[in-house]
C-alpha cells in the first residue's frame, strides 16, 4: 500500500491589528427640517428620541462602491503598504445595487487589489465587526497578509420619506480598515453571533419581487421599541463578554465605539457597562446618522481625528442589527 501524501496546510503570525482607517461621508447635510415633513414629526423630537442632529447623504450620482473606494484609499495610503499586499478584500454593505456580482469585487479592482479574494458580508449594522473577526483569521491562518475591511452603505435609497421607524435615522458612507500582522495581541478574541427568531425586527417592508409586481422598491423599517430593549439589555452583555474574552477591564479602555444606532441606546450602553469617565464615547450619530455597517469605521475615524491622543490604547466595538445580528470586539486604535 503506497504511503498517503502530508497535506500542507497554511500558518500565518500569531498577532494582528488594525493598522489604518479611512472614511468618505455623504456630501450632502441633511438636517431634522428638511425630512420632518413627510413624518409629521419635528426637530426637537428627532433630536429627544434619536440624538440625530443632521445625516450625512450623498448625492444621486454617487454609488456605495464610490463611498469605499474614497474610504479604502485613504486606508491604504496611511497602512502605506501597495495594494498588491491586500490578499483579501471583505466589504459589509446592504446597499450595493445588484444582487451580483459583488461590491467586493469591484472595490478590489479599483483599488488596485486584483486578485485578491473579494466577498460581501450581509451582516448590516454588525458587519464591520463581522469582517474584522474574519480579517483577523484569515491573517493567523495565514491565507492572507493584509486584508481590507470596508462598511459601505448609501442608506438613503432605501429610505422610505414617510417612514416614522428607521428611515428618519439613515445616512451614507464608508468606512475601511486594513488588519495586518502585529508583534503583540491588536485584535481581541470576538462575541459575534445571531439570533434569527427575531428576523423580522428590522428589514425591507417587502421583498424584491413582491416590490417588482407592485412597481415599489423596497425600503428599511424597524419595530422600534423592540430593537431598542434588545439593544440596551441584550447587547451590553454582549459588550461585557468581548470585555471578559479580551482579558481586560471596562476601566483599560480608551474608548468605546458602538453601532452608532442611537444616542438613547449608546447612553444607556455606558451606563449598562459602568465606563469610567476617561473612556471616551464615539457620538458621531449626532452629525452623520445612522450608517449601519458603515458607523463603527466612520465613528473611529472621527475619534482619532478628534483625539489623536488615543491612539495605541484599546477600544471597545461592538455592532448589532438586522438579523438580528451582533459582533463585538476589543481593539488596539491604529
Amino acid at each position: 500500500m503506497s504511503e498517503q501524501p502530508v497535506l500542507k496546510q497554511s500558518v500565518g503570525v500569531p498577532f494582528t491589528r488594525i493598522w489604518s482607517v479611512g472614511a468618505a461621508r455623504g456630501d450632502l447635510t441633511v438636517p431634522n427640517d428638511d425630512i420632518v415633513g413627510p413624518i409629521d414629526s419635528s426637530d426637537e423630537w428627532i433630536r429627544q428620541r434619536t440624538g440625530v442632529i443632521t445625516r450625512m447623504r450623498a448625492s444621486d450620482s454617487v454609488t456605495a462602491v464610490d463611498l469605499a473606494e474614497a474610504a479604502s484609499m485613504e486606508a491604504i495610503a496611511k497602512a502605506g503598504i501597495d495594494p498588491s499586499r491586500i490578499g483579501a478584500v471583505i466589504v459589509s454593505t446592504i446597499s450595493n445595487p445588484v444582487q451580483t456580482p459583488s461590491l467586493a469585487a469591484l472595490l478590489a479592482e479599483r483599488v488596485g487589489a486584483n486578485p485578491a479574494p473579494a466577498y460581501d458580508v450581509s451582516a448590516a449594522c454588525a458587519g464591520y465587526t463581522y469582517g474584522i473577526a474574519q480579517a483577523d483569521a484569515l491573517i493567523r491562518a495565514g491565507a492572507a497578509e493584509f486584508v481590507l475591511v470596508v462598511g459601505a452603505e448609501k442608506l438613503s435609497d432605501f429610505a422610505k420619506p414617510t417612514d416614522r421607524t428607521i428611515s428618519f435615522l439613515l445616512g451614507d458612507g464608508a468606512g475601511a480598515a486594513i488588519v495586518g500582522p502585529a508583534e503583540s495581541p491588536g485584535i481581541g478574541a470576538s462575541v459575534w453571533g445571531s439570533d434569527g427568531s427575531k428576523w423580522e425586527t428590522i428589514g425591507m417592508d417587502h421583498t424584491i419581487a413582491e416590490g417588482v409586481e407592485a412597481g415599489v422598491f423596497p425600503t428599511l423599517r424597524q419595530e422600534g421599541q423592540t430593537v431598542f430593549r434588545w439593544a440596551v439589555w441584550e447587547m451590553a452583555k454582549v459588550a461585557q463578554r468581548a470585555l471578559e474574552a479580551a482579558g481586560v477591564t471596562a476601566d483599560q479602555l480608551a474608548a468605546f465605539i458602538p453601532h452608532q444606532a442611537n444616542m438613547r441606546i449608546i447612553d444607556e450602553f455606558a451606563k449598562q457597562l459602568k465606563l469610567p469617565e476617561s473612556v471616551v464615547i464615539a457620538r458621531d450619530i449626532a452629525t452623520t446618522g445612522n450608517t449601519s455597517a458603515a458607523s463603527i469605521p466612520l465613528a473611529t475615524h472621527r475619534l482619532l481625528a478628534e483625539h489623536p491622543e488615543l491612539s495605541g490604547g484599546l477600544a471597545l466595538q461592538i455592532g448589532f442589527g438586522a438579523g438580528l445580528v451582533f459582533g463585538a470586539q476589543v481593539v488596539r486604535l491604529p
